[in-house]
């Protein structure tokens, strides 16, 4: 069975990384290519600038100090990941708020020694205002919702000012910067609507889950605004 070409790469720094010298017959054997493949493989990886040591007939290694992680985060891509959970905890609800914390000391474990300093380096933050603690049941309500695909029953104020009870399959929360908003599948409207959270009198699940339905998904919804 083939396996990509990316899987194979990392294949490669591990096995060089367990072994102090491999030769590409042996890599060869092991990842059942080609020795020239091999070849093109470990061009590619020291060219990526991973410090692969050795050449073609002798064998090859990887400098011991070299430090493969899951997380090979750009600056600009690890500041893009601080920034966004500093968002999160001033923004979301309960629940996401809680794992953010978790989340960066994971991160910052993730990386090499010599890159932890990074994660207080982004000088963009989002002060925890309290703007939207009054819904903050609602998004995790709602989101747990989402991922579990229960129907809602929302008490909800329209436009005009008229309250309503409405069954509702939710799809996706929206955040607006100044607003939430929850897109759904509106059993009494018979179409897509977004509800904004601010609006909501109530929100209860009612027991009842949803599958998918033609013409009722989260794709169908982003086609109908896009189209709009």
């Amino acid at each position: 069975m083939s396996v990509r070409r990316a899987d194979r790469l990392f294949q490669i720094v591990q096995h060089l990384r367990a072994r102090r010298l491999t030769t590409a017959a042996h890599l060869a054997e092991f990842l059942e290519v080609s020795e020239r493949t091999v070849y093109r493989d470990i061009r590619d990886l020291s060219l990526s600038g991973i410090p692969v040591k050795g050449e073609a007939g002798v064998g090859y290694c990887i400098d011991p100090s070299f430090e493969l992680t899951a997380l090979m985060f750009t600056p600009d891509e690890l500041e893009a990941v601080v920034v966004g959970l500093r968002m999160v905890r001033a923004f979301g609800g309960p629940g996401l708020r809680a794992a953010v914390i978790p989340a960066l000391d994971k991160v910052a474990l993730a990386l090499p020694k010599g890159r932890r300093a990074e994660i207080d380096k982004p000088q963009i933050y989002a002060p925890a205002i309290h703007a939207h603690r009054n819904i903050d049941s609602l998004i995790d309500t709602i989101r747990m919702a989402v991922d579990h695909r229960s129907i809602l029953e929302l008490r909800y104020t329209d436009n005009s000012g008229s309250a309503t009870l409405r069954p509702v399959r939710p799809l996706a929360l929206h955040f607006w910067g100044s607003t939430w908003t929850l897109a759904a599948w509106c059993e009494m409207r018979v179409d897509f609507r977004s509800f904004r959270l601010d609006r909501m009198q109530a929100c209860l699940p009612t027991g009842a889950t949803f599958e998918d339905e033609e013409g009722k998904t989260l794709a169908d919804y982003l086609k109908c605004v896009r189209a709009e």
